[in-house]
Parts: C-alpha cells; structure tokens; sequence
C-alpha cells in the first residue's frame, strides 16, 4: 500500500478545525505516503489552514459540509439526515472507498449508529466494540475492549470481542498468542455476573483464543494480560477513571512553590523531583495513547476524545495508519468464523 487516504471529521470533537486541521497537517508531514480528506465547513477550514506549505496542501482536500453534529444533538434525527454533519460525511468517504478509513473526535453514540447505518459488518459479529490499547508496567501495551459501543455484553458479545482482541493483538502489536482476559470483581471462578461466568467456559474450550481467565481492576496496567475484555459501561467508566488520575498525578508531580520554600536546594529538589517523575511515567499519558478503534466493520474506524488536544488527535489518526496497514479487519472476519461457525454448525 503505496498510498494511504485518511477522512477527518474535521468539525468533531470540543475545539473542531484549530485542533483536528493542525494535527491533520503535522501527520501529513511526517508521512509523505499520506493522503487526507478534512470533512467539514470549509471556510472555517480554510481559516485553519492559512500559511500552510503548498506542498503539503497537494495531499489534502476540503469536502465541505453546512451543518454539523453537536454532542447534544438528538440520535435519531441525525440518522435521518441525509448529509447534514460531517461525521456523516466522512464516514461516506470511507463507505464509497474514497478513503480508507474515518477518525472523529464526535459524540460516541452517533458515531457508532452511524457506522451501523453506512459500514459492511464482519460476518459473525453482532455488534460492534471500541478498543484502545493502554500503555502497561511492562513498556508494552495492553488492548481493552469494549470502552463505550455497548453499555450492556451478554455472553455472546463477550466471546465476539474476545476474538476481536486476540486478533487485533496479533495484527497491531505484533503477539503471536496473545493472552486474554475478562475483567471480574474477583478471580474466582464463581464470581461476577452470570454473563461474564458464562463468556469464560467458553472460552476456556476454545482452542483459538489463549484465555487466562479474570483479572481485576487493579491489574489493568500490570501486563498481566494481552487482551482485556468487559462490557462498554465498566470499561468506559474504567478508562476515563484511569486517565483522570494519570493527568492528576503528572499535573501535580510539579511542587507548588510556598512562602517556605525560600533556599535554593528546596527549589533544585522540586525541579529535580519534577523532571524525575515526567521521565518515568510520561509513557503513561493519556494522550500518547488516544484513539479508539471500531471494530466490527469491514473499515477502519477511530474515535478521539472530543477533548483531545493536537498531540492527542494525532495520536488518532497514526493509529488509523496503522491499523489499516495491518488490514485487521479481514483477519478478524476470518478468525471469527473460524470460533464461531463450527460451533453454529
């Protein structure tokens, strides 16, 4: 794949252009194989992108839409519209094959209703999950899924995402057996919902999936596990818990200075304590790792944090590259009916 065609929503998320356009532009730089597609309202795109090099505008193109999606719209409505937003739009890129993937920084909900609507499923999954990877203890990453698509996971949709994981795992980070986890309010075999207890006897049969049983909350960031796998309301909950202790933690790592702080060396111990502390745990900041992958469609599709900042955003779309590099979508359609139709059988 000599070229690779990116569409950006580019009105997505909390700040819209002045975050998604100047993160498009740096991918673009540091990419020469890249090629994007920024769907939005193009006079404030236009705005976004004065004094840009010619040559990086040679790889870019503006497809405009009037009317946006907010956070606040109502769902059905916007399944309605036709080409009224441009998360719409640029999820229609990827649907006519103008682009080979959509990353979006809009409201969870409407992306994935949207996706249902517009997107080919792979065969055998019956509702899509998002994934993220986490940094771990161990420099490696952990893939969690599912982080919001599905508020509730009944046993099948655990065993669906599983699968998705294992091969994700494979495919992105490169794992040739990767380990799987369910997150549990314990390890016992007894514990948890019955869903979850079902999900695991499962999976324990399956010669496929390398299944190592429960992990807790308190080893998400261990990497203990390859995969970990729960419904989208623990998981969501579970992430955005984990990110808003991190950023706490590296903001306030920095010492306040006091009235008492007056001698020189109380003032290199802070600077000192400061830099040691970004050093060891900058790996973990959440916007290294922003992005999550929809899976379940034929496509490749990531959603941003509507919050995201430019490092962040661009954290997004260098993993749409490489997840679509990787082509992990046929490799899950293959995998899944690989489990799953025998079983039907």
């Amino acid at each position: 794949m000599n070229h690779l065609t990116l569409a950006i929503d580019a009105m997505g998320g909390d700040f819209g252009p002045c975050i998604t356009v100047p993160a498009s532009l740096q991918a673009l730089s540091s990419n020469p194989h890249l090629r994007i597609l920024l769907v939005g309202d193009p006079n404030l795109i236009l705005l976004s992108l004065s004094n840009t090099d010619a040559i990086l505008q040679k790889r870019l193109k503006i497809i405009g839409v009037k009317s946006n999606v907010h956070n606040n719209n109502q769902y059905v409505p916007i399944l309605r519209r036709k080409h009224s937003s441009s998360m719409r739009k640029a999820l229609e890129q990827v649907q006519e094959g103008k682009a080979c993937a959509c990353v979006s920084a809009g409201n969870t909900r409407e992306m994935v209703g949207l996706a249902k609507l517009l997107l080919k499923p792979l065969s055998g999954v019956e509702r899509p999950a998002l994934m993220t990877m986490l940094p771990n203890q161990k420099k490696g990453k952990t893939i969690v899924l599912d982080i919001g698509a599905n508020i509730h996971a009944d046993t099948n949709l655990l065993v669906q995402f599983a699968i998705m994981g294992s091969v994700a795992a494979q495919d992105i980070l490169g794992i040739r057996y990767p380990r799987v986890a369910l997150i549990n309010i314990g390890t016992e075999v007894n514990k948890g919902f019955k869903s979850i207890r079902e999900a695991a006897e499962i999976l324990q049969h399956s010669t496929s999936i390398n299944f190592i049983g429960y992990l807790e909350a308190n080893e998400i960031l261990s990497g203990n596990t390859d995969v970990l796998i729960c419904d989208g309301f623990v998981g969501n909950i579970m992430l955005k818990t984990m990110e808003g202790i991190l950023k706490m933690f590296l903001s306030t790592s920095k010492l306040p200075r006091t009235e008492k702080e007056k001698t020189w060396k109380q003032r290199l111990l802070t600077r000192g304590l400061h830099k040691y502390l970004v050093k060891q745990f900058s790996y973990l900041h959440p916007d290294q790792y922003n992005g999550a992958c929809l899976l379940g469609f034929h496509n490749t599709v990531i959603k941003s944090h509507g919050s995201a900042n430019q490092r962040a955003f661009i954290a997004a779309i260098q993993q749409a590259e490489q997840v679509v590099r990787q082509e992990a979508p046929e490799r899950i359609s293959a995998c899944l009916k690989a489990v799953l139709l025998p079983k039907s059988d």
